[in-house]
């Protein structure tokens, strides 16, 4: 039996907040498996974003433990769990977060070189090519649109070639054909480079066009549906 590319054995998550702490997450477990697409769905404040966190290495889970291509995510430090988001991981967020000073071109080429690649900016430039934007390699953020911005995003958390695709709302903040585009271009780049995608959603549609479901409610999972069923 294969070892699965996340795991998590009754993770929980609370957080301290001005009202005292909160708990998000309650004793969540599940496995997904190499090359799977997973979609996290569920209503507003359900812990949809926080469990992908956790999956991440982005939040510290609070109780359990949390396996990505086996190894144990609760007992890094957050240095340990930055290099190996750089070396395993690409995230996506609903809000782009591209560094504002920097062009299209060097966003993307900013993970290679952290790692030492000496090729970081060719292999950018062919990221940015296959999102199709060789053409605004040397714009900046504010001199983009919100969906070639996220293209841009996306050119980056894959031009590692990461064996684990997290993505955060990715066309929330996007009109309906850009959305599209951005749901085309994630599934393609999914299967060019063979990771395994878990994506939150708000999107029936997004949702649809993964492997299999999973629901949240309280914090809970409330259910989990093959995409065939």
């Amino acid at each position: 039996m294969t070892t699965p590319v996340l795991s998590l054995k009754n993770a929980t998550l609370s957080l301290d907040g001005n009202a005292g702490r909160v708990d998000i997450l309650h004793g969540i477990s599940l496995e997904i498996q190499s090359g799977e697409t997973v979609g996290l769905v569920g209503p507003s404040g359900s812990g949809k974003s926080s469990l992908l966190m956790l999956m991440g290495g982005l939040e510290q889970a609070t109780g359990g433990r949390i396996h990505a291509l086996d190894q144990d995510l609760t007992t890094m430090n957050e240095d340990a769990l930055a290099r190996f988001r750089r070396d395993h991981m690409g995230v996506v967020f609903q809000s782009f977060h591209l560094i504002p000073t920097m062009t299209a071109l060097e966003n993307v080429a900013t993970p290679l070189e952290l790692a030492g690649v000496k090729d970081a900016f060719e292999r950018a430039h062919a990221e940015l090519a296959d999102v199709g934007l060789s053409h605004r390699a040397d714009h900046y953020p504010s001199q983009m649109s919100g969906g070639e911005q996220q293209r841009v995003a996306l050119a980056r958390a894959c031009v590692a070639r990461p064996q684990i695709l997290l993505a955060d709302e990715p066309t929330g903040n996007l009109d309906g054909a850009n959305g599209n585009a951005i749901m085309d271009l994630l599934f393609g780049l999914r299967d060019k480079h063979g990771a395994t995608l878990v994506l939150v959603t708000h999107s029936n549609t997004l949702a649809a066009r993964c492997d299999r479901v999973i629901r949240l409610e309280d914090g809970l999972i409330a259910s989990q549906q093959k995409a065939a069923e």
